[in-house]
């Protein structure tokens, strides 16, 4: 299969790009890993306002239909950004919900969703929590988390459950974090110096440089792939494939990262690091690599 984006969907991406680099996102995540959700909601009204969410949204309720290839699109721009709050979750949700008023607010980016899989992610700030099959469900006591920035908490008489587009969605934003992970770790190597010389110059450094990129690059067409797929009997499978593909190469792309950077690289004070904890833990998120090969087996 041969698929490439779109004029118009690269300029979607393009322009979503530009708005989240002029956001100061590292300072939104910080605060929302304090629990200040001002910030992450200016950002949230924003993507809004660039028409993310009605994306997810049927058009009778005041969405631009269904779109999963823009939604991919969305979502790896998001990731680059590392932009906080349940992104994938509300997206994901639009698909299984079906009272007209909350998906009219979610087109607009008024409502906050979080889904349990199995944890539900910052329920705190949601205007609702679900599980898998769309029923609401009761947010509990809040569980340790790798990245203070994705708040976690136990849900209560959750069903067990995945919903596919939150799966794909969850891929997407990996290739996007780690596709910024890789640029700025490029980017510290040309800098760097060591003696006497720019880091970015020895083999060895361009050999983890070089092997992170093509992970990225092989990982990144399974997501487009599944989006394509999407609303076919393959979709599940699909999703799954690019699930276990994203996962490996935005956490090759993390521990490329740590080493290039060497300790200051997960440092609090340096952004590359908020970058790395969210690569680590969306490794598991949505199910873990583990759990989507056995899906992906089971489908052959």
């Amino acid at each position: 299969m041969k698929f490439v984006l779109s004029a118009e969907q690269r300029m979607f991406g393009e322009t979503l790009r530009r708005l989240l680099a002029g956001a100061e996102t590292a300072k939104a995540v910080r605060a929302w890993a304090a629990g200040d959700a001002g910030p992450g909601r200016a950002l949230w009204a924003q993507a809004a306002e660039a028409g993310v969410f009605a994306l997810a949204v049927p058009e009778e309720h005041g969405g631009a239909g269904r779109l999963p290839v823009e939604l991919a699109v969305a979502m790896e721009e998001l990731g680059r950004a590392a932009a906080p709050g349940p992104y994938v979750e509300t997206l994901a949700a639009a698909e299984v919900l079906t009272d007209a008023g909350l998906l009219e607010r979610i087109a607009e980016g008024e409502a906050l969703v979080s889904v349990a899989v199995p944890h539900a992610l910052d329920a705190d700030v949601a205007d609702l929590v679900i599980g898998a099959d769309g029923t609401a469900v009761q947010a509990g006591e809040r569980v340790a988390s790798l990245d203070p920035a994705r708040r976690l908490f136990k849900a209560e008489g959750a069903p067990s459950g995945l919903i596919d587009l939150g799966v794909m969605l969850c891929a997407a934003q990996q290739i996007g974090l780690g596709r910024a992970l890789l640029d700025v770790s490029v980017e510290y190597a040309k800098t760097r110096q060591q003696f006497g010389r720019p880091i970015g110059e020895y083999q060895a450094v361009k050999h983890h440089l070089a092997t992170a990129l093509v992970e990225l690059e092989f990982a990144r067409p399974l997501v487009y792939g599944a989006a394509l797929s999407y609303g076919t009997g393959d979709f599940a499978r699909d999703a799954s494939a690019a699930k276990v593909a994203a996962s490996g190469a935005a956490y090759l792309a993390a521990k490329t990262a740590l080493q290039v950077h060497a300790a200051i690289g997960y440092t609090d004070e340096y952004d590359p690091s908020l970058w790395i904890r969210k690569a680590r833990a969306l490794h598991s998120a949505w199910g873990t690599p583990a759990e989507h090969r056995a899906r992906v087996v089971a489908a052959l």
